[in-house]
């Protein structure tokens, strides 16, 4: 009797496991960035999804369902329909591969105006050809505290130390800077801020205390260093007259509290309005990548997925080395970076990181420098990237990696 139980159950495992479907993410995949999306639409539809890590780049397996193949030719996504799971799950066992169970679709979140700005985001751009769904929040919102009804939120070309990008110098007269003034000093009084660095200042906690209580938290070009450095000098003015009405506190730098920062230490403010930076924690505006001789690379770490299943998850992809991309905040000096935080890709040969990733109290932040993954110089005013043109890009895909890690399931990578 035994011998035909364990036979029942052993049948009832393969029959039921064999027949899945693969979403493949290696070379074969036709859309890379749009499978990211039929995997959210899928777990938006209660259905659970294996992220197989380092299995053919980071494929996906899931039971096949009523809708899934025409769902995923609608989005010209390649699927393999019957593939041999239990073969693919001993693969994933005797190699640096693990599966990783996704079981919720995020509810996410992204930070922005809700006036039209001169630039892109290249997460708003990932999410919406995806077809993921998100809502936009800014800082009313926060206030409010609607931040804490999302799972993940998302940071682009934000200046949380309140100094408007420090564009005062080359586009203080023009009218998208004026109107961008003008609505946060209006914020900033309607809540009692004496001006918007102090509003910027308290949204920056705000979004700590999110990552805190279990927040998932990706940011890019500005609002990497920004935010840390608004957290270093919350009880100290940094910031000039122009912006606030007051000079910098003397001696501004050695009254900096690096405790309160998530990923950076040690590091420097600028405090000139007519400099183009915001601190030493990036790398020099100065370089110009096509004046190298070679051109500029980062390449992404590879580590061990069954004991770091987190860095693992946040660096599949189908490439290992990618060129190089500028923002307003381009790379992270290495020296700059606290101990207890993973680099993820670091700039060939330059002490810089390029994406990097740490933990604060029940949640996470990963912080990936640069403005737009296909376009190694965006400027301001400049046409957005057309993402139909660049449906396989490996670095948009480190962008759609964070999306999902808020749907893994949590004990699975405690472990």
């Amino acid at each position: 009797m035994l011998i035909i139980i364990l036979f029942s159950l052993i049948f009832f495992h393969t029959s039921s496991s064999a027949n899945k479907v693969l979403i493949p993410m290696d070379e074969t995949q036709s859309d890379h960035l749009k499978a990211y999306g039929l995997v959210y639409w899928s777990l938006s539809k209660g259905y659970n999804v294996e992220w197989a890590l380092n299995y053919r780049d980071g494929s996906f397996l899931l039971e096949p369902f009523s809708g899934l193949s025409e769902k995923a030719l609608q989005m010209n996504v390649t699927i393999e329909k019957e593939v041999d799971s239990l073969n693919i799950y001993r693969t994933v066992e005797n190699n640096n591969m693990e599966i990783i169970y996704l079981e919720k679709a995020p509810k996410i979140a992204v930070y922005a105006p809700p006036y039209e700005e001169p630039w892109d985001d290249a997460v708003r751009l990932a999410l919406e050809y995806a077809e993921i769904p998100h809502d936009i929040i800014y800082d009313q919102d926060i206030i409010s505290g609607k931040l804490f009804q999302y799972d993940w939120l998302h940071l682009h070309h934000e200046d949380f130390t309140g100094q408007f990008g420090k564009f005062y110098a080359n586009y203080g007269n023009t009218n998208w800077y004026v109107r961008q003034v003008l609505y946060n000093q209006n914020i900033a009084e309607k809540n009692g801020f004496p001006d918007v660095p102090a509003l910027k200042k308290y949204i920056a906690t705000r979004i700590r205390e999110f990552i805190e209580n279990g927040g998932f938290l990706f940011a890019m070009c500005s609002a990497t260093d920004t935010l840390d450095i608004a957290l270093s000098a919350l009880n100290t003015d940094i910031v000039d007259s122009v912006f606030d009405g007051s000079p910098p506190e003397p001696h501004c730098n050695e009254k900096l509290n690096y405790n309160n920062t998530l990923a950076f230490t040690n590091f420097t403010i600028i405090t000139n309005p007519l400099v183009y930076e915001h601190s030493d924690i990036d790398t020099p505006r100065s370089l110009n990548f096509s004046s190298l001789p070679t051109p500029k690379f980062y390449t992404l770490f590879e580590f061990s997925a069954k004991s770091d299943p987190i860095p693992t998850l946040l660096t599949q992809c189908h490439h290992d080395k990618l060129p190089e991309f500028m923002g307003q905040c381009t790379a992270f000096r290495i020296d700059k970076i606290k101990k207890d935080v993973v680099i993820l890709a670091r700039v060939d040969g330059y002490k810089e990181a390029k994406y990097i990733y740490g933990v604060l109290g029940e949640g996470s932040f990963t912080f990936f420098a640069g403005h737009d993954p296909e376009d190694y110089q965006h400027l301001v005013g400049e046409v957005p990237t057309d993402l139909s043109k660049h449906p396989n890009s490996p670095g948009y895909r480190l962008i759609l990696n964070n999306i999902l890690f808020p749907a893994a399931r949590f004990k699975e990578l405690k472990t």
